[in-house]
């Protein structure tokens, strides 16, 4: 029942069609920030809550399966107009199964989401890799596309994917006046 309504939010939130096809969940991927909450797809994070990487934790059964953690916010700069979308936040390749994302390769640093304007989807996507040091980094991070990346390494479809929702947090920046 949980893997139904998992795969329901990520329709519903466009997360299935805009960055990923549909897919069938095959190893559980457990993503906490702050407090070790876990959070859910759909749920509402600040961005004083998601400043450092979050701690991942990655199923499976076999130590020598290895898989790439993508994260993305295909809502850059505004998710009116999303013309940078997707923006890379996070990569992380050559995880062994049954471990998390500290222990594979981090070949996209970590970069904190800090959404100026409107509500902002943050997605993490894991796949399972043909191998080890089978994946490398992009050029660049703006106009990122999980699909073609996964295409262009072979990774197939995704094993899991969670999204957060974010926005500017009340109180920062505005006018200022100068006495």
């Amino acid at each position: 029942m949980a893997k139904a309504r998992d795969q329901d939010a990520l329709v519903v939130s466009r997360v299935i069609g805009d960055i990923i096809e549909p897919f069938t969940k095959s190893v559980s991927l457990r993503m906490t920030y702050i407090n070790n909450r876990e959070f859910t797809n759909g749920s509402e994070l600040k961005p004083s809550h998601v400043v450092h990487r979050p701690r991942v934790d990655i199923g499976g059964d076999d130590l020598r399966n290895f898989y790439t953690l993508i994260m993305v916010d295909p809502d850059a700069p505004n998710p009116s107009e999303p013309n940078l979308k997707e923006y890379l936040h996070w990569l992380v390749t050559d995880i062994p199964a049954t471990t998390g994302a500290s222990f594979g390769q981090e070949i996209v640093s970590y970069e904190s989401p800090r959404p100026a304007m409107g509500i902002h989807r943050f997605v993490s996507v894991l796949y399972r890799q043909l191998g080890r040091k089978t994946v490398y980094a992009p050029e660049w991070r703006q106009n990122f596309n999980t699909r073609k990346f996964a295409e262009n390494y072979n990774l197939g479809s995704p094993v899991a994917a969670v999204y957060f929702n974010c926005q500017r947090e009340t109180g920062c920046g505005g006018r200022r006046t100068i006495m």
